[in-house]
C-alpha cells in the first residue's frame, strides 16, 4: 500500500516501453501528482508496437507483431562479439547527439552514452536488446507532442516525464528520429543518410506517428536511386506499413501501369525489332545477350506471344532470302560483295537468335517445318561463297542439337524433311563452321546430328548413313564425324534385328459355374 500511494503522488510521469513504442495504461488514466515525492518507474504489462500510421481515424488496437521485426539482428550480435563494433556505434551516436539542439555535446562513458541538456522536461532513454548501447536524453514535451501524434496522446499531462524505450534493434535510428523532430527542414537533414538508414527512420516515424518525418522519408525515397537489395527492402516495408497515398506513388517506380502490363507484346516487339535492325554489330551482339538473359530469367513462358516471335522469324527469313538472291548476282548488280555477304551473315545470326528464344520458350517445333520448307533458300545456298554461307548452316546445326537433346519434339516427317532440305548444305559448310566459328562446338553438333538421324525410321537412317560414309571417306575432318551413329545404325540393321510380333493375341475367358 505504501508503494501504491507513493506512485499515485509522483510528480514525474514514468513508463517503460519494450520493443518499440507501446500504449501504457498509466498514461490513459493518470493518477494525481504531488510535488514532494521522487520519480518512480512503471513497467508496461503489454509488449507490442503502436498501431500503424492512419491519418483520418483513431489508431487501432496494437498488432501482435512489432513493426520493427524486419530490422537486422546481426548488428546486435556483432556488438556483443566485437569491441571495435561497439566503439564505432558509440562514436556514431555521439556524433548525432553532438549536433542535437536539445542538449550539449554528448560524452561517452563506458557502455553508457549520456547527454544532459538543459530545459528538457522529458527524460527519454533508449536501449538495445542486450542493454547496450543505451542513450539518455533530456528532451522537450512540447516538441515530442507537437510533432508526434503518439506522444501527443501519451504526454498530454503537464509536468515532467520519464520514458524508457527498451529492446530496440537499432538505437542510432531511434536517436536520429528524435533529433529529426527538432528540425525544420527534414528533407535537407536526410541528405547523405542512405536508403537503408532512411527506411529505418521511416519505420520509427510511422510507429510514433511522426507525420512530417514520414513525408520527409517518402520524399527522400522517391528521389533517391535504389540498388537491387534496397529495392526489395523498400517494397517489403511499404507493403507492411499503412502510409499515405504518396507511398503508393513511390511504388510506381517498380509497379507498371495497367496499360503497360497489357502492352507487354508491343514493348517486346519494339525491343526485339530494334535489336534485329541494329546497325552497330557490337552493340547488336551485346544487346542480344542481355535480352536473352532477361527473357530467360525474368519473363514467364506465357507472357511472350508465339505469333509475335514467328512474325519476326518470317521477317528474318524473308530478309535472308533477299540477301541470298542478291549474292548470286552481285557482279551484275554492282553492289559491294563484302557488304552483301555481311548482310547474309547478319540476317542468319538474327534467325539463330530468334530460334534460340523459341527453343528456350518451348515454342520451336513449328520452326522446324518452317526451315525445312525453305527450298528456294536451300537452292541458292550452293551459289554463295562458303565463307559467308556457313552462317546459314548454323541454323540447321542449331535445330539438330535441340532435337538431339530432346528440346524440340517434332514428328518424324518433319525431322526427315529438315535433313532432306539442309543436310547436304551442312556437310558442305561444316569445315568452315569448325574453323571460322569459335562459338561452334564441333562435338556438340556431331552428337546432335547423330541423335537426330537415329530418331528416324531405319530405312531413312540407312540412306543417310550410306551417303555420309562416302562423303566422310573423301572429306575427312571437313565432314561431321558421326561414326557412333553409324555403328548404332549398323547394329540395328544387321546385328540386333528386332522382329515385332505380327499380332497381339488377347483371350477373353468366361468363367461360369
Amino acid at each position: 500500500m505504501a508503494s501504491d500511494n507513493k506512485l499515485k503522488n509522483n510528480q514525474v510521469v514514468s513508463t517503460m516501453i519494450k520493443q518499440g513504442f507501446i500504449s501504457d495504461p498509466f498514461f490513459s488514466s493518470p493518477p494525481p501528482t504531488s510535488h514532494h515525492l521522487p520519480a518512480a518507474k512503471l513497467a508496461a504489462t503489454a509488449v507490442s508496437p503502436p498501431p500503424a500510421y492512419t491519418p483520418a481515424s483513431p489508431p487501432p488496437a496494437p498488432p501482435t507483431q512489432t513493426l520493427f521485426d524486419m530490422m537486422s539482428k546481426e548488428q546486435s550480435r556483432n556488438f556483443r562479439q566485437s569491441p571495435e563494433a561497439r566503439h564505432r556505434v558509440q562514436e556514431r551516436i555521439s556524433r548525432v547527439l553532438a549536433h542535437a539542439p536539445f542538449q550539449s555535446p554528448s560524452r561517452a562513458d563506458g557502455n553508457f552514452i549520456d547527454g544532459s541538456g538543459s530545459g528538457g522536461d522529458v527524460k527519454l532513454t533508449i536501449a538495445a536488446r542486450d542493454g547496450w548501447p543505451k542513450v539518455s536524453m533530456d528532451v522537450h514535451r512540447r516538441v515530442l507532442a507537437g510533432r508526434s501524434r503518439f506522444f501527443a496522446e501519451k504526454l498530454r499531462r503537464s509536468g515532467s516525464h520519464s520514458v524508457e524505450i527498451l529492446d530496440c534493434d537499432d538505437v542510432e535510428v531511434y536517436v536520429k528520429t528524435v533529433v529529426l523532430m527538432y528540425c525544420e527542414d527534414l528533407k535537407k537533414k536526410l541528405i547523405g543518410e542512405g536508403v537503408s538508414k532512411v527506411l529505418g527512420l521511416l519505420k520509427v516515424s510511422s510507429a510514433i506517428m511522426f507525420d512530417a518525418g514520414i513525408m520527409a522519408c517518402l520524399e527522400y525515397l522517391e528521389a533517391a536511386p535504389w540498388s537491387s537489395d534496397e529495392e526489395e527492402k523498400v517494397i517489403t516495408l511499404l507493403t507492411q506499413l499503412h502510409l499515405p497515398d504518396s507511398a503508393t506513388d513511390l511504388l510506381h517506380r517498380v509497379v507498371p501501369e495497367p496499360s503497360t502490363s497489357s502492352g507487354t507484346d508491343d514493348v517486346l516487339l519494339r525491343l526485339l525489332s530494334s535489336v534485329l535492325q541494329a546497325k552497330d554489330d557490337r552493340a547488336r551482339k551485346e544487346m542480344k545477350i542481355v535480352i536473352s538473359r532477361l527473357l530467360r530469367e525474368d519473363v514467364p513462358d506465357n507472357t511472350i506471344s508465339r505469333d509475335m516471335l514467328y512474325n519476326l522469324c518470317h521477317g528474318c527469313l524473308n530478309s535472308l532470302l533477299l540477301c541470298a538472291s542478291e549474292a548470286t548476282c552481285v557482279d551484275e548488280s554492282g553492289k559491294d560483295r563484302g557488304v552483301v555477304m555481311g548482310e547474309i551473315a547478319r540476317e542468319a545470326d538474327n534467325v539463330q537468335w530468334i530460334v534460340d528464344i523459341l527453343i528456350e520458350r518451348k515454342m520451336g517445333d513449328e520452326f522446324v517445318d518452317l526451315w525445312a520448307d525453305q527450298k528456294e533458300l536451300a537452292s541458292l545456298h550452293s551459289k554463295i561463297p562458303t565463307m559467308y554461307r556457313h552462317e546459314i548452316s548454323r541454323i540447321t546445326a542449331q535445330l539438330c542439337v535441340a532435337i538431339g537433346r530432346g528440346h524440340l519434339l517434332v514428328p518424324k516427317d518433319a525431322r526427315f524433311s529438315l535433313l532432306s532440305t539442309w543436310l547436304e548444305a551442312l556437310y558442305e559448310d561444316f569445315g568452315w563452321m569448325r574453323r571460322a566459328c569459335r562459338s561452334i562446338d564441333k562435338t556438340l553438333v556431331e552428337d546432335g546430328l547423330s541423335q537426330t538421324i537415329l530418331t528416324l525410321p531405319l530405312p531413312q537412317q540407312q540412306a543417310i548413313m550410306l551417303n555420309w560414309f562416302d562423303r566422310f571417306l573423301n572429306k575427312g575432318d571437313d565432314c561431321p564425324n558421326i561414326q557412333k551413329a553409324f555403328q548404332v545404325w549398323w547394329r540395328r540393321a544387321f546385328i540386333k534385328q528386332y522382329v515385332p510380333e505380327s499380332q497381339l493375341q488377347i483371350a477373353l475367358c468366361d468363367y461360369t459355374n
